[in-house]
């Protein structure tokens, strides 16, 4: 996929910049803050992560959470914020909705407190019937 100027799109745990993600979802997202280096190890690991690039450096990031058949979960999407502005959380969702498993997936979910603008337009929206969906969430699991 054409990105702007030196950016680019990588896939796969391979080509992940392990540090520089836990960086992030450690010290930044509201999400994850305080997550150890092993649980984002490892989660990556068994997940399909999609990253942005600028040169070698990594400054964007999403994962699948996937059967790669009917389902996924979209996580830790972001783009750092002085690559804000560019497109690129555009450019990467536009990426990771063309890739073949996702086109023929009859669910993908996602949770986020600010970004709806963003992912309405690659058509999520609220549940039509929330009440058929259950969850359980531990609020500050990473704070111990």
């Amino acid at each position: 996929m054409e990105l702007k100027k030196n950016y680019s799109i990588k896939t796969g745990h391979a080509h992940m910049d392990i540090q520089a993600i836990h960086q992030f979802l450690c010290l930044e997202s509201y999400w994850a803050k305080g997550i150890s280096m092993e649980m984002v190890e490892k989660a990556l690991q068994h997940s399909y992560c999609i990253g942005v690039f600028i040169g070698d450096k990594q400054i964007g990031f999403a994962r699948l959470i996937t059967d790669y058949t009917t389902f996924a979960y979209l996580a830790d999407v972001y783009i750092l914020e002085q690559h804000r502005g560019k497109g690129l959380s555009k450019k990467l969702m536009e990426y990771i909705m063309m890739l073949d498993e996702v086109k023929g997936m009859r669910r993908i979910l996602l949770a986020t407190l600010d970004a709806h603008a963003l992912y309405n337009q690659y058509g999520f929206q609220s549940p039509k019937n929330p009440e058929s969906l259950m969850e359980i969430k531990r609020n500050n699991l990473y704070n111990k």
